[in-house]
């Protein structure tokens, strides 16, 4: 990947994440409560990165990925997922403990390196949360999917995404024992069944956070 700034790369990866899993593209007001930074500096950084021709954006509007922004996008999501993955299989961390972790790991850690996480790893299809890992040249599998507060009373599907944004959804669908592939059914007033027979209210907030098959 030619080089850039782990603050670029940060942007990269943020920008295509808004859009992984639904369409709106990302706005700057939204890509600085992101990232936490004042929207001054994402106008400045946004301007650096269209010069560079990592994105297209017009003032006010909302900030696009161009392809070749795109592609360096995928190289820093690749590496965030499998040193996720990595962490959870290999070192022990839990599934809500290693997204900052990764953060500092992916600006530092050699191509050679991830290519002996992959490698190690089995070259895996998706992270912990169930977000897929690019591949080495790129390419992305994705399955439908629809989101559990969008499904219609009685949908039963197996979950393939929990986001991870935040850390108290995943310790509480770990209590419940609901992870990836777990299939659940939707039932009245945000209550799923699990394939056990119990039933589990969720909250709205949980419901958006996760994903089964459509």
């Amino acid at each position: 990947m030619k080089h850039t700034t782990p603050a670029v790369e940060d942007y990269l990866k943020t920008i295509y994440a808004h859009t992984e899993w639904q369409p709106e593209p990302v706005t700057p007001s939204v890509l600085a409560g992101r990232l936490g930074v004042a929207p001054s500096s994402v106008t400045e950084m946004v301007k650096k990165m269209a010069a560079q021709e990592l994105v297209h954006h017009v003032p006010y509007g909302a900030v696009v990925l161009t392809d070749v922004g795109t592609r360096r996008a995928l190289d820093v999501v690749r590496r965030h997922r499998l040193i996720e993955t990595w962490l959870v299989r290999e070192m022990g961390y839990t599934w809500d403990a290693v997204h900052d972790e990764a953060e500092v790991l992916e600006h530092a850690l050699s191509d050679r390196l991830l290519t002996a996480i992959d490698a190690r790893l089995g070259h895996p299809s998706r992270d912990p949360h169930g977000d897929p890992i690019p591949s080495a040249d790129g390419i992305v599998t994705r399955i439908g999917t629809v989101l559990l507060a969008d499904a219609a009373t009685g949908h039963t599907g197996a979950v393939v995404r929990i986001s991870d944004r935040d850390p108290e959804v995943l310790r509480l669908l770990t209590e419940h024992g609901i992870g990836l592939d777990a299939v659940l059914t939707l039932l009245d007033a945000g209550v799923v069944r699990l394939p056990s027979g119990a039933e589990v209210p969720l909250a709205p907030e949980t419901h958006a956070s996760i994903w089964v098959t459509s």
